[in-house]
């Protein structure tokens, strides 16, 4: 059984839960009760569950990037993966996991050797990359399907038969684990390919009788990114694995160590459930059992929603307001209610260059209307004789024209006396802010969630309703297409359109009744009333507004940058002796290493060099030329590339300014995140860096102002923990990062310079946040031993540090 895939499955299909101690358990409650499901059909002789160790493998050793982009696991979750794996033991399944493999490469193994002892082997997963090993003797069962899948669902999903599985994947790609693939194959394509030429090796060595040109160039271009590719999808059937078949015998679980185990999570119905199957007979009443939850888990403990049961059992009316009445009527109703749930459809993400296609209202859950300003007739299509209409002569889309309709809107959504309840409402305040309208006060149910449960789930409107409401809303993609055959919400028909909008509006009161509520219970009025609320209008105020960057300025440092890049190869060749591609790292790792000799060099499992930056780093400070020029050729190129090049692009051309965006509800420490462009991360640290910020400047007369807490964190330290030294120092206006250097490396105050105080301020920060030794050591670029000794001579320096970390 693929445990790990059990896990995700579980976690997100259900709702948060936790135990009486807080323990997040919701995931644990899925998967024991997926086990015991299994229970009912599994007629095997020999059952363990496999899980994943840890994300880095052995494959990130032939592709560091391999899974790179993946988000960590949830905070929520990483509590639940030990107590998934006492679950199974629980139930008597072996549990089972090892360092540096996948659980893939695991149950490839034990399939394997059940296969070579005469065992039918069944894997219990639907994931795409087992199907690699089914074939006589070994299947997959789909248990959330309960279907079984053998070589025939294979061939209709990759077009090709399990044993090829690894080479159409290995020119696909996978872009769920990073795996490169051949730009521009898809399954169709390669299926083609492994059937006409047989194998992946032959496609490779015979791409010259490709046909179609691009096609062919891809394939001969990107040969050994398949090559990779491939070694990272193909599955190791040799892992040594740590017991054997003969120690999974299937024996009945241990009644007593199920129920201590589920009673600790407060699973009060799986224990009956399992009392049930197993013919276990329950204790008296007033026994051990009692507590815990009903039934499935819900989905907080806090106040129960005010108008919605879960699941979403409310009627809907939703409505199409096409004429001037309708809409003054429904403005009406929101003005005499006092509230209403407000959401707007646009031609674009970008707030400043969106046009306004329509908005839609919601006073009550269940009921809410479209009112489109917008929309465009949809390309004119043959008729039934072949023949084209006109587009100018059809007949017009019946809608209230924008300006009217926003004249009529505007004293609604500017009254002080009606709140307006929107997800992401910033948005929303942004559109209508370039046609002169100023919603206020608002409320907003993304942030809600963010205050309440901040890093337990992400903030989108899907998510939230399908956790909180139980309700699955329509996809933008189902009424808009995707792909070359996407339109423009303004050409979605009325009926479709309205159906969509109308459900945002629609759902986003209903979270509001479910969420507002909890501020209360959960002592969090305060946190989303003066801080979260307070900043949606500063924020649209600072994005409307953007920032002046002078185009000239990033046009002569991208006109530099690339004059020092073409400086900067003919050097490189030079040294190399040799043209080759730079930002190749085979090609680069063969110049460095076989060619030049500089090192030793390690290759990785696909047989290219690593060039990462710290091995360049490295040869550099020994005094190779070579890799110093490549590393200065790297922060040109990215500095052109994402910096000049990017902004540039990224000038409104109204305005000529950039417009950021900041997300409120991203992060899990509670700051912004800006985005489209990233203006909190412009270079700093180096001269060419610095640069970049030369180019943004203040309207004439005017100036920019850099404001900053003065070592916020260490001075909430000394308070909290009561560090008495610190407290002094900064009552006297002492630099506390240079104060650190003084004190950890022996140094004279007076003597500490720039680079003395930028290690101090790492170790004050780092130790502070719970960095170890050997993160310490990486940032620092020292011996683990070293950067151990300086951990040891701070904390010595303010012992009440290490007492305050150890009591808390």
């Amino acid at each position: 059984m693929d445990g790990s895939g059990f896990i995700f499955r579980a976690y997100h299909s259900l709702p948060p839960l936790t135990r009486p101690d807080g323990t997040p358990v919701g995931a644990v409650y899925g998967f024991t009760n997926m086990l015991l499901k299994l229970f009912d059909g599994l007629h095997a002789d020999y059952a363990a569950v496999i899980f994943d160790a840890a994300r880095k493998t052995f494959r990130n050793d032939i592709y560091p990037e391999y899974k790179a982009h993946r988000p960590p696991a949830p905070e929520d979750l990483i509590p639940q993966f030990p107590l998934v794996r006492e679950a199974t033991v629980a139930l008597g399944l072996p549990a089972i996991e090892m360092e540096g493999f996948e659980a893939d490469d695991i149950i490839a193994t034990y399939a394997k050797q059940g296969r070579e002892q005469g065992f039918e082997v069944v894997i219990v997963s639907s994931d795409k990359d087992l199907m690699q090993l089914i074939t006589d003797g070994v299947a997959l069962y789909d248990a959330m399907k309960s279907k079984r899948i053998g070589e025939a669902e294979v061939l209709e999903k990759f077009g090709v038969p399990p044993s090829r599985v690894v080479d159409a994947q290995a020119l696909i790609g996978d872009s769920s684990d990073n795996v490169p693939g051949i730009p521009g194959i898809g399954p169709k394509t390669a299926a083609e390919l492994i059937n006409t030429f047989g194998s992946l090796d032959a496609v490779l060595e015979r791409a010259g009788e490709i046909k179609q040109q691009k096609r062919r160039e891809n394939i001969i271009a990107n040969a050994d990114k398949a090559r990779m590719s491939r070694a990272l999808v193909k599955l190791r059937d040799d892992v040594p694995l740590p017991i054997t078949i003969d120690a999974m015998e299937v024996k009945p679980p241990n009644a007593e160590q199920f129920i201590r185990f589920a009673e600790a999570q407060g699973f009060k119905a799986l224990i009956a459930q399992f009392q049930k199957k197993m013919g276990v007979i329950p204790p008296p009443a007033g026994g051990r059992l009692g507590g815990g939850h009903d039934n499935a888990p819900a989905s907080h403990a806090g106040p129960p929603p005010i108008l919605l049961p879960a699941g979403g059992g409310v009627p809907r009316d939703y409505r199409l307001v096409q004429d001037v009445a309708t809409l003054t009527r429904w403005i009406a109703e929101a003005r005499a209610a006092g509230w209403v749930a407000f959401d707007t459809e646009t031609t674009s993400l970008d707030a400043k260059s969106a046009a306004l296609v329509g908005f839609s209202l919601c006073i009550e859950p269940g009921k809410a209307c479209y009112v489109p300003v917008g929309h465009t007739q949809p390309q004119a299509q043959a008729n039934l004789f072949g023949e084209v209409e006109d587009a100018k002569n059809t007949k017009p889309l019946k809608q209230i024209p924008r300006d009217e309709a926003l004249a009529l809107l505007k004293p609604l959504l500017e009254d002080a006396s009606v709140l307006k309840i929107g997800q992401n409402i910033k948005y929303d305040m942004l559109v209508l802010r370039q046609y002169g309208v100023n919603i206020s006060p608002v409320d907003d149910t993304m942030l809600l969630s963010y205050v309440l449960d901040s890093a337990l789930h992400r903030h989108n409107m899907d998510e939230l309703s399908e956790r909180t409401l139980g309700i699955k809303p329509i996809a933008y993609k189902d009424v808009t297409g995707t792909g070359k055959s996407q339109i423009s919400f303004a050409e979605v028909s009325l009926d479709k359109a309205c159906d969509y909008a109308a459900e945002d509006a629609d759902i986003t009161l209903q979270l509001h009744r479910v969420l507002k509520p909890r501020l209360l219970a959960e002592h969090m009025v305060t946190v989303y009333e003066r801080l979260e609320r307070p900043l949606i209008p500063v924020l649209v105020a600072m994005e409307d507004a953007g920032v002046k960057v002078d185009k000239a300025v990033l046009a002569d440092l991208s006109r530099d940058f690339s004059v020092r890049i073409a400086a900067l190869e003919k050097e490189i060749y030079a040294l190399a002796g040799r043209e080759f591609t730079i930002g190749s790292p085979k090609q680069l790792g063969e110049v460095l290493f076989d060619e030049l000799k500089l090192g030793d060099g390690k290759k990785g499992k696909s047989g290219s060099y690593g060039t990462g930056a710290d091995i360049l780093e490295e040869l550099a400070e020994e005094g190779h030329a070579f890799p110093a020029k490549v590393l200065e050729w790297r922060q040109f190129s990215k500095l052109k590339s994402t910096y000049t090049d990017a902004l540039i692009a990224q000038i409104h051309p109204k305005t000529g300014r950039v417009h950021t965006s900041y997300a409120m509800a991203i992060t899990s420490t509670g700051r912004l995140s800006s985005t489209d462009p990233n203006l909190q991360n412009i270079p700093i640290r180096t001269e060419e860096g610095r640069k970049i910020r030369k180019a943004f400047i203040a309207e004439q007369g005017n100036v920019l102002l850099s404001a900053d807490y003065s070592q916020i964190e260490l001075r909430l330290l000394a308070d909290m923990a009561g560090i008495d030294t610190l407290k002094e120092a900064f009552r006297h206006g002492a630099d506390i990062h240079a104060l650190t250097a003084h004190q950890v490396f022996g140094v004279p105050l007076a003597q500490v310079d720039a680079d003395l105080r930028r290690k101090a301020k790492t170790i004050n920060f780092g130790i502070i946040y719970g960095m170890s030794a050997f993160g310490l050591a990486a940032q620092l670029g020292i011996g683990r031993q070293e950067s151990a000794a300086y951990i040891e001579a701070y904390l010595a320096q303010y012992p009440g540090i290490r007492a305050y970390m150890e009591k808390t």
